[in-house]
């Protein structure tokens, strides 16, 4: 009698671990110039998570990332904080996943629209969101602060700006220790 109660005991625990450790990830991304893409492809393969890129309807042009330009589209964009631009919505499965790490280049000190337009695209309720950034001087902060407010049916862990060159066991030290 102990010995089958035991058993099922144990049964039931690694029942549990593997529930767990079949959690699944996604590591969704915004790049317009390749930085962001490269770490986010690290992470993924950190994490053993899936690759998604957040691509634009539109891909940006050099003119289009003039962040000195007034009128450029990226500029134009941030200006307006309703600006939702088109994206490809091609995620088959985004209720599967319960773990999404989302990154992008900080603009203006916060997230490119398209991050907004791929949160609201896709019903993530419940699940839990991590940013991560690439960036020349900023941090995330503002982005951390702007989309727990936005988007309160999700479950956010403060995210950070990764380095451009950083490496997976890096990148894997960090998520285990979210």
């Amino acid at each position: 009698m102990k010995k089958t109660l035991l058993t099922i005991i144990a049964c039931a625990l690694a029942l549990t671990g593997c529930a767990q450790k079949s959690e699944k990830v996604l590591v969704a991304y915004f790049s317009a110039t390749g930085t962001t893409a490269k770490v986010a492809a690290t992470l993924a393969e950190a994490t053993g998570a899936t690759l998604y890129e957040i691509q634009p309807e539109t891909r940006y042009t050099d003119a289009d990332l003039d962040w000195r330009d007034q009128e450029s589209r990226s500029s134009l964009e941030m200006k307006d904080p309703a600006c939702r631009p088109a994206i490809v919505k091609d995620l088959q499965d985004a209720a599967s996943y319960s773990t999404i790490y989302v990154g992008f280049p900080v603009w203006w000190g916060t997230a490119p629209r398209e991050i907004n337009t791929f949160l609201e695209s896709y019903d993530l309720s419940g699940k839990t969101v991590i940013l991560f950034a690439t960036s020349g001087g900023s941090d995330l902060s503002q982005a951390n602060a702007e989309f727990k407010e936005a988007y309160p049916a999700l479950v956010w862990k403060d995210g950070k700006v990764l380095g451009n060159a950083s490496t997976a066991a890096e990148l894997q030290a960090w998520a285990e220790s979210l």
